[in-house]
C-alpha cells in the first residue's frame, strides 16, 4: 500500500514556500517545495507519489502553464493552483484545463489541508490501483496470485472466486504467517470491488479507545487530544472491502458496535450521533476457532453468526509439504528481482532440507528464508533443519516431491515437449506421459 504522498509546493516566493512549508509539516504533511517550476516538472514522472500545490503568477512558466505540462505527464495527477487575484474566469479556465482546485490568497487553512487530504487520497487510489493493474498484467490467474500445488490450496482457490463473485463476508482461519492477508487480498482483486479501497487494519495489539477510534473514527474534540476530525477505516472502506486481521483480538466493547456497523450498515462517528451510510464487504481473518472463543465468552457470539455467512481454512504449510518448493521458489524469484541477482543453484540437499523443516511460521517463515538463500546466508539454516525433537517428514512423501520438480524442470526447459523432456531427463517419452498423470502435469502449463 502507498502511504506517503508528498504535498510539492510551487512558488517563485521563498517566503510562502518556507511558510507553506512549515504550516504543513505541523500538520503531518511531508513537503518538497520549489522556486522554480521548470525544477519540479523535472523531478516530478507519471507515477510519482505527490500532489501539486503551485501558484498561478509566476515568471517564465505561470501556474496556467506548468498545468498543462503536467497534465500531458500524467492527466490524473492532481493539481492545485493559488492566486492572490480574485479572478473567477482564471479560476474556471484552470478547473476546466484539469486544476483539482483553485484557491484564492490569502489561504484559508483549515480549507486548504481539507483539500489536500482529499487530493492526497485521490492519488493514492489512482496510484494503488495503476500498481494492482500492473502486477496483475504479469500474473496469469488467481494460480499466480494463491500460490500452492496442495489440494487444500486448489479448494482455497476455488472458494475465493466462488466468494469474490458473490460479495459476503467472509471468515479466513489460519495460523501465524499462512498468508491469510493475501486470501483477503485475492477476495477483494478478483470481486467486482477490485477497482475500491481495499482497507486492512490489525486487531491486535491495539487499546480499546485506539481501535475504535481507529474503526469509527471521531469529530474534533470528542475526548482529549481529539484536535481534528478523523475519519475511521469503515467509512473509507465504504464501497470497497474492509480486512479486519485477528479479530479475536476485537475487545467486546468493539464488537457490539462493530455489529451495529454489520447490521445495519452505517456508522456514527466517536462524539457524533450522526448516522453515516456504508456498503462494504467485510473480510476476518482468525487464528482462533471463533465458534469455540462464543462458546467460552470470549468472542460475541452474535457478531460470530453475523460474520460467518462463509469461511475458508488456510493449513499450516506442515499441512500441505506440496507447496513449500512453488512458494520457496517463487519468493526466491522475487528476493532475485529486488536484490539484483542471480538465482542460486537449488541443489537436491536444499530441497530436502525445505521439506524437512517444519516451519512454525508457514509462509511468512519461508519467504524470509528464500531471501536468505538468494543472498547466500541460508545454507546453514536450511541444513539444520532437522533438529532434536523433530521429526523428519516422510522419506516417499520427500521423493515424490523431488520426483515433481525435476519433471517439472525438464518440461519447462524443453518448453512443454514431452519427446525433448524427456531426452533431457534420459527416460523414455512413456514413462515421462505416465508420471505426468501421476502428479497432474500438462505439458500446455510448460509451453
Amino acid at each position: 500500500m502507498i502511504e506517503d504522498i508528498l504535498v510539492v509546493i510551487i512558488d517563485n516566493e521563498t517566503e510562502i514556500t518556507e511558510a507553506l512549508s512549515e504550516m504543513l509539516g505541523l500538520e503531518g504533511f511531508k513537503v518538497l517545495t520549489y522556486q522554480q517550476p521548470e525544477k519540479a516538472l523535472a523531478n516530478l514522472t507519471a507515477d510519482s507519489a505527490a500532489v501539486v500545490l503551485s501558484d498561478v503568477k509566476m515568471p517564465k512558466l505561470d501556474g496556467l502553464s506548468l498545468l498543462a505540462r503536467l497534465q500531458k505527464l500524467d492527466a490524473s495527477l492532481p493539481v492545485l493552483l493559488m492566486s492572490g487575484h480574485g479572478d473567477i474566469p482564471m479560476a474556471m479556465q484552470a478547473m476546466k484545463d484539469g486544476a483539482y482546485d483553485f484557491l484564492e490568497k490569502p489561504l484559508q487553512p483549515e480549507h486548504l489541508i481539507s483539500q489536500l487530504h482529499r487530493a492526497q487520497d485521490k492519488r493514492r487510489l489512482t496510484l494503488e490501483n495503476r500498481q494492482l493493474k500492473q502486477n496483475l498484467s504479469q500474473l496469469s490467474g488467481i494460480d499466480k496470485f494463491i500460490i500452492g500445488d496442495s489440494p487444500a490450496i486448489k479448494n482455497v482457490r476455488r472458494s475465493v472466486l466462488a466468494l469474490a463473485k458473490s460479495n459476503v463476508d467472509t471468515i479466513i482461519y489460519g495460523a501465524t504467517g499462512s498468508g491469510k492477508d493475501i486470501v483477503a487480498r485475492a477476495l477483494h482483486q478478483y470481486s467486482e470491488r477490485r477497482d475500491q479501497r481495499f482497507i486492512a487494519i490489525n486487531c491486535g495489539g491495539m487499546s480499546e479507545s485506539l481501535i475504535e477510534s481507529e474503526l469509527f473514527g471521531h469529530e474534533a474534540g470528542s475526548f482529549t487530544g481529539a484536535n481534528k476530525r478523523h475519519i475511521g477505516k469503515i467509512e473509507v472502506a465504504n464501497g470497497g472491502t474492509l480486512f479486519l486481521d485477528e479479530i479475536e483480538s476485537m475487545p467486546l466493547s468493539v464488537q457490539i458496535k462493530f455489529l451495529r456497523v454489520l447490521q445495519e450498515r452505517s456508522i456514527e462517528r466517536v462524539g457524533s450521533s450522526t448516522p453515516i451510510p456504508v456498503k462494504m464487504t467485510v473480510i476476518a481473518a482468525s487464528k482462533d476457532d471463533l465458534a469455540q472463543l462464543g462458546e467460552s465468552g470470549e468472542f460475541r457470539k452474535d457478531l460470530f453468526y453475523r460474520l460467518n455467512v462463509a469461511s475458508i481454512y488456510l493449513p499450516e504449510l506442515s499441512e500441505r509439504p506440496e507447496d513449500i518448493l512453488p512458494l520457496f521458489q517463487h519468493y526466491a524469484s522475487r528476493a532475485c528481482e529486488h536484490y539484483a541477482t542471480e538465482m542460486p543453484e537449488l541443489s537436491p540437499e536444499i530441497i530436502n532440507a525445505l521439506l524437512q523443516k517444519p516451519w512454525p511460521g508457514n509462509v511468512r517463515e519461508l519467504k524470509n528464508a528464500a531471501d536468505r538463500f538468494v543472498l547466500g546466508i541460508s545454507e546453514d539454516n536450511l541444513h539444520s533443519t532437522n533438529t532434536a525433537g523433530q521429526s523428519p517428514v516422510d522419506y516417499e512423501m520427500r521423493m515424490e516431491q523431488f520426483e515433481r520438480q525435476l519433471l517439472e524442470e525438464g518440461l519447462r526447459t524443453a518448453k512443454g515437449q514431452v519427446s525433448k523432456a524427456a531426452e533431457l531427463l534420459n527416460i523414455t517419452s512413456k514413462t515421462l506421459y505416465r508420471k505426468m498423470k501421476k502428479h497432474y502435469l500438462d505439458k500446455k502449463v510448460f509451453k
